[in-house]
């Protein structure tokens, strides 16, 4: 299969604000160049991401999976579904020897079993860790813990059936755990490599984090009872941050299979996922404090190119801190990225086989222009990229 790799690369203002906070509660914060920077981990926005597939129903909820401790549980559901005579605890107790056989630990967590009152069922097993598993894997073992309810226990001991249990959860991967991948320390055979690399996100510029000092008043204070309810502090800050991600769309076609669908093209799932990440980490924003700060923005610039060499940041560009010399940092960034990019992709790029696209807001923006094809709007792009992927995945390797 030709490799294929798409890089997403934003600029986006936030306003006063704490998208990540670290261990003691202040925005996340690197130096790069020297100087300290703005930070919002890469999680924080892969979380983002993940979450907002679901939430602007950009995919099916049978294309996504659930990251949970909550296994057994899951299964149990939709035995329940499948065979409506099995109890809640008979449920329970078969899809908790399906998820064993498929090679995932369980435990009764001692806090819940300690907190279960006399004459409660028994709390339900939980795996040790957080365990990402597609919709239809779900359904999957739900299924297979409905052919052995009988008696589960011999029906697993046959090592056909036990086979197929670690066969289920590791085939019909969701869209969301191809693209980001899945790790499971004790089995690893059934580990995703992900087909998304995500860069924390840095300020283009230097930044100190401020604190905000608050009160709250007591809305039942009498006129003798003076000060105030509650008093505290924020830390927040505000920045210009540049945002990258690459998608090796190779290996996510390598993830995804066989078509999610039945009787559709293998190219169709791939161009969906594509379409669905481009959109989503581009709209996306990691909602920490959000009630207090209320920081919605989007980018001011998204540039995205599609290549066929390696994954390329262009994060040296502000390597020498963006000055805000002439009034705020969107300009000056946006004329370091269309001197820097040219330049690298005459150094190293490969111009034949490499499609920029931009999307821009406003004049300071202008400048990037001239890198790619411009979209007129986010559609506009995701649809572009999402054709040019289909397009680049048929052709002859």
């Amino acid at each position: 299969m030709n490799r294929i790799f798409l890089d997403v690369h934003a600029l986006q203002t936030v306003p006063p604000s704490n998208l990540n906070r670290d261990d003691t509660g202040a925005p996340k914060s690197a130096v790069y160049g020297g100087v300290p920077r703005a930070r919002v981990s890469s999680q924080a926005w892969k979380r983002a991401t993940r979450t907002y597939f679901q939430d602007e129903h950009l995919l099916d909820a049978s294309e996504l999976g659930v990251r949970t401790k909550k296994i057994v549980e899951a299964v149990a559901a939709r035995i329940t579904d499948l065979d409506t005579s099995l109890s809640h605890e008979d449920a329970l107790r078969i899809a908790d020897e399906t998820v064993k056989a498929a090679g995932l630990k369980t435990e009764v967590p001692k806090r819940k079993t300690s907190a279960a009152k006399d004459g409660e069922p028994d709390p339900a097993p939980q795996s040790k860790y957080l365990v990402f598993l597609s919709a239809r894997q779900l359904d999957a073992l739900a299924r297979l813990a409905v052919d052995g309810a009988t008696d589960i226990t011999a029906y697993l001991a046959d090592k056909k059936n036990k086979g197929k249990a670690k066969q289920l959860v590791d085939s019909h991967h969701s869209v969301d755990i191809a693209l980001f991948g899945r790790m499971v320390a004790d089995a690893a055979d059934i580990n995703v490599d992900a087909a998304v690399q995500v860069a924390h996100a840095l300020s283009v510029h230097r930044v100190d984090n401020e604190s905000d000092y608050y009160t709250a008043v007591d809305d039942e204070n009498t006129e003798e009872e003076t000060g105030a309810g509650m008093i505290g502090t924020v830390d927040f800050n505000s920045a210009t941050l540049y945002r990258y991600a690459a998608l090796g769309v190779h290996q996510l076609a390598a993830n995804l299979g066989k078509g999610l669908r039945e009787d559709e093209p293998r190219t169709d799932p791939v161009r969906r996922a594509v379409e669905a990440f481009v959109h989503g980490f581009v709209a996306s924003l990691p909602t920490g404090k959000i009630n207090t700060f209320g920081h919605h923005t989007l980018p001011d610039a998204v540039i995205v190119k599609m290549r066929t060499t390696r994954p390329v940041s262009f994060v040296a560009a502000f390597e020498d801190p963006v000055r805000g010399e002439t009034g705020g940092y969107v300009r000056e960034a946006s004329e370091r990225l269309a001197q820097y990019i040219p330049e690298i992709e005459r150094a190293y790029g490969d111009e034949d086989s490499t499609l920029t696209w931009v999307l821009r807001v406003g004049p300071n923006t202008h400048k990037l222009a001239a890198l790619g094809t411009e979209a007129a709007s986010l559609g506009e792009l995701v649809t572009a990229v999402g054709q040019a992927t289909a397009e680049r995945l048929e052709k002859p390797a």
